[in-house]
């Protein structure tokens, strides 16, 4: 498989904390990626070095061939790298079929104070896309009145609006139902696999883990301390102690 991204020995340092500490993975097209470990172990921060939102101190992104370290999150999501986040980044007074579009339009630069949202060229698109996604039934709504867990459903929708080659989503089921988690999941994916996305996903449920993931990555004190198969890595005595609390 050809290497769709690569972050190579990165470092970033907040005063005391080395939020990131020599920070390395390599991304093979169409994988899915699960990174762990305990809070505060950089997980966020790896996405956020690799998204734009923050500059390492030392080492270098490269997405698709293209050194992409010093360009800005806007650059680099038009590019093809998309991302969903931990707290949903949404127009809340909006619908959730304008915040697709909207999305589309800014990285388009077609957006307008004059456009109406409902006459965008591709509309259809978009609630296809929702449909895609489990979502058409909301189209409509308002995303104030959406409870949490929705919210991160129309989140990585307007990821997904970008069509981006990679996506990066923080903590894709937290707020889903412990009995919607899977059915959502599998959303996910055909979405994903329908789209020939690559995925890189933080994830706390080891039942998610093992279910979606081709590789686990196992973040500890700002670098990856393992890495490996979904069995490897959840079967691992270390792992299962300090990451899934499980006593060996």
């Amino acid at each position: 498989m050809s290497i769709i991204l690569e972050a190579n020995d990165l470092n970033l340092r907040f005063g005391g904390v080395q939020a990131a500490n020599g920070a390395s993975l390599k991304v093979s097209a169409n994988e899915r990626i699960a990174i762990i470990g305990p809070n505060g172990a950089g997980k966020t921060t790896f996405i956020n070095l690799c998204t734009g939102y923050l500059k390492p101190q030392s080492g270098r992104v490269v997405f698709a061939g293209q050194d992409i370290t010093a360009l800005s999150p806007r650059a680099i999501t038009r590019l093809g790298i998309g991302r969903s986040f931990q707290i949903p980044q949404l127009f809340l007074d909006n619908t959730v079929i304008d915040n697709l579009l909207l999305a589309l339009s800014a990285r388009e630069g077609s957006w307008s104070p004059f456009l109406v949202m409902e006459r965008h060229p591709k509309a259809q698109e978009m609630w296809e896309l929702l449909d895609m996604v489990g979502l058409k039934a909301i189209g409509g709504r308002i995303v104030r009145e959406l409870p949490e867990g929705m919210r991160k459903l129309v989140d990585i929708a307007v990821a997904l609006a970008l069509e981006p080659k990679l996506i990066f989503m923080d903590e894709p089921t937290s707020g889903v139902s412990s009995t919607e988690k899977f059915e959502v999941m599998d959303t996910l994916t055909r979405a994903l696999d329908a789209r020939a996305t690559t995925a890189i996903f933080v994830e706390h449920d080891m039942d998610v883990v093992a279910r979606y993931a081709s590789r686990v990555a196992v973040w500890s004190s700002g670098r990856i301390a393992l890495e490996g198969s979904p069995e490897e890595i959840l079967n691992h005595p270390e792992v299962r102690e300090t990451v899934i609390g499980v006593g060996v």
